[in-house]
């Protein structure tokens, strides 16, 4: 049960960060086992007072919001993810999309809202397409379809691609339906420039489902030739868990399929949050991924949700949806390390390579019992010899953090909006926050896209860093040192 109770006002603690230079940190650390699991950690700080009131902005000196555009109608349901491209962003909403164009990030503008409803619509671009995730059961594949029960033979889940060549006018040119729908995808680049793939990720099979069957221990792989998309097609379906996943606990959810991959193309490497599990694959071959290294945290990770490598790929991030993203964790009550991230070392070469988990890392602020609050989507700021990101908590906001010591992460920026109610749970806050070419972008699931100024002397060396398209889950690398 949720206890209600009416936020406190704010009262800011400005911390004095220590000045440190530039430096690279490796720690190497004894092999895994080949399934790992968690039983411990160190103690984290405890949480501070700093809940605002309704709707407040407050934020650390050093990270500032310059623009916000409101959702509107018919795009007004929930936000998801973000793609972008050039300069322009793609918001997901669980009726479409909508493409922002952010030449002026201090002032972006709408160039098209695209009506096709089907949550999560899970988003990623390439050259002139546009890729949309369908994890609702439909009446069909079109952008007029229905509600529709996934027990109906007839019911439709699965990609859209969309010919964005018009950013004005996007047009759907080709369906794709997977097992399970698609909850989230991954953009893949081929090895040969002339195809795409997508890892797509869905799970919570059922018997009586028949697109969906049990025990769903596998991904879809979809090819998407580039010069003839409307081609594209399911071409394998591999299985991650041939042994079966975690069979699950009281505290933590069964593995029934993956949840989120981020890909690592320069590396040939993927992690996936599976659940209830936390995978690491070999992807040298793009049509057939392996599983070289899992782990479990049977302590205190209730579902694996998202993943983020380091720029050395020596590190990835596992974050825990404890609550699926509707429920208040950021409080006393819930601790510091569940709803975390975990961060874990990455050892050894090839076939052997092992995750060993060396800490957890959370928002240091308590969050009013209103406000759902866990650790969601964020990326990678290419920040030169440090290893540095920012990610979206919902209601908790906007957070910074500095991991280049693995076992002693810190925050070094925030941003967050008071609850949307102080006295019932209102679900909300930020979806995904990303860094891209300069500047924050936050889709927040009510109060809509969010761009953001981080000025810290720990992070100017990111806005050497350009990219002409980026694809969160499909992660780029850049120069370091």
């Amino acid at each position: 049960m949720i206890r209600l109770h009416k936020p406190r006002l704010r009262q800011l603690r400005i911390v004095a960060l220590a000045t440190t230079g530039l430096l690279v940190a490796s720690a190497l650390v004894a092999p895994a086992s080949n399934a790992q699991t968690v039983s411990q950690a160190a103690p984290a700080p405890a949480l501070t007072n700093t809940i605002p009131g309704v709707d407040e902005i407050v934020s650390s000196p050093n990270l500032r919001q310059i623009a916000n555009v409101p959702k509107v109608a018919p795009l007004d349901a929930t936000n998801s993810d973000i793609a972008f491209q050039g300069k322009y962003a793609f918001a997901g909403n669980y009726n479409g999309f909508v493409i922002y164009d952010i030449s002026r990030p201090s002032a972006p503008t709408v160039k098209a809202r695209v009506l096709c409803p089907g949550s999560q619509n899970d988003i990623s671009v390439h050259g002139d397409l546009l890729f949309l995730s369908t994890d609702s059961s439909r009446s069909d594949d079109s952008c007029n379809s229905t509600a529709q029960g996934a027990d109906v033979k007839g019911s439709w889940e699965g990609i859209k691609v969309f010919d964005i060549k018009d950013k004005a006018n996007p047009r759907y040119i080709k369906s794709v339906e997977t097992a399970c729908g698609s909850h989230t995808h991954t953009l893949v680049p081929g090895k040969n420039n002339k195809t795409v793939y997508l890892y797509v990720s869905s799970y919570s099979p059922r018997a009586e489902f028949p697109d969906c069957q049990p025990p769903h221990d596998s991904i879809s792989i979809i090819k998407v030739p580039l010069k003839k998309p409307t081609d594209a097609a399911v071409i394998a379906a591999p299985n991650l868990f041939p042994d079966g996943g975690f069979p699950g606990s009281e505290t933590g959810s069964a593995t029934t399929g993956c949840h989120d991959i981020t890909v690592y193309p320069a590396k040939d490497l993927a992690a996936g949050a599976c659940m209830g599990d936390g995978i690491l694959l070999d992807i040298k071959n793009r049509e057939a991924p392996r599983v070289i290294n899992r782990v479990r945290d049977e302590v205190n990770f209730a579902f694996w949700h998202s993943a983020t490598f380091n720029n050395a790929g020596t590190k990835v991030i596992f974050t825990d949806e404890l609550g699926g993203g509707g429920a208040a964790t950021c409080n006393e009550a819930v601790g510091p390390n569940r709803g975390a991230d975990a961060i874990y070392d990455i050892s050894g070469r090839g076939n052997a390579r092992k995750m060993t988990f060396r800490s957890y890392y959370k928002i240091p602020r308590a969050n009013a019992d209103t406000e759902n609050c866990v650790a969601h989507n964020g990326s990678l700021i290419p920040v030169l010899g440090k290893d540095i990101m920012v990610q979206a908590w919902y209601q908790g906001g906007i957070s910074v953090w500095d991991f280049t010591d693995s076992a002693n992460p810190k925050e070094i920026a925030f941003w967050e909006r008071g609850p949307l109610s102080a006295d019932r749970p209102v679900g909300g806050g930020t979806w995904s926050a990303y860094y891209y070419n300069g500047h924050i972008y936050s889709n927040d699931m009510v109060k809509g896209l969010d761009v953001l100024e981080l000025n810290d002397w720990r992070t100017w060396t990111a806005k050497l860093t350009r990219y002409q398209e980026l694809n969160v889950q499909t992660q780029p690398s850049y120069l370091g040192w």
